[in-house]
């Protein structure tokens, strides 16, 4: 049920069209979550067909106009709700952990190739936050928005800061195994 209300505080942050909020949340948004142009499209419907949001008023005629959106107040109204509402936390689910767990039964092959790619992009991304923390949080940028955005741009690094470092340690681990053996015989 959340990309609902990524779309909502998208548009609360600036009105937008299909396409826009497409190009944010891949520079923005997406990299905590992500949403395809289809999906994005097929929200930005129920949530008009719902009364949360409107298409703006375009001052040329619709055919082949871009529709702009806007978040009415029964959309302020849920994202507030949907704010304030207690959320567990979901469980870690990563292919590549899965992976490490079979290979201690059916062997190591190819995986150790695969810990440095995941630790090439992982090392990445990271650089990529820390570009955008020197960028657009400078020292002074204290207010509440600034401080909140820059709170979630932190979770990214630190999560990449983990990924680096388990990655690494992983590696470490991994040269000191039998290369490709199982653990268990078959």
């Amino acid at each position: 049920m959340s990309l609902p209300h990524a779309i909502l505080t998208a548009l609360l942050e600036k009105p937008s069209s299909g396409l826009e909020l497409t190009r944010r949340f891949d520079r923005s948004i997406g990299y905590f979550w992500s949403a395809t142009h289809q999906q994005i499209y097929r929200e930005l419907g129920k949530l008009e067909a719902d009364g949360l949001i409107r298409a703006l008023p375009s001052e040329q005629p619709a055919r082949g106009q871009k529709k702009s959106y806007e978040v009415l107040p029964a959309g302020r109204a849920e994202l507030a709700r949907w704010t304030a509402a207690s959320q567990d936390p979901k469980p870690h689910r990563d292919p590549l952990l899965l992976r490490l767990r079979a290979a201690a039964v059916v062997g190591t092959a190819g995986l150790e190739a695969d810990l440095r790619r995941h630790l090439e992009l992982h090392e990445r991304q990271l650089a990529e936050y820390q570009e955008i923390e020197q960028r657009d949080f400078p020292p002074g940028r204290d207010g509440t928005e600034d401080r909140l955005r820059h709170l979630v741009l932190r979770a990214g690094i630190d999560l990449e800061t983990f990924w680096t470092q388990w990655l690494r340690r992983a590696l470490a681990d991994f040269a000191e195994l039998p290369a490709g053996e199982p653990t268990r015989p078959a």
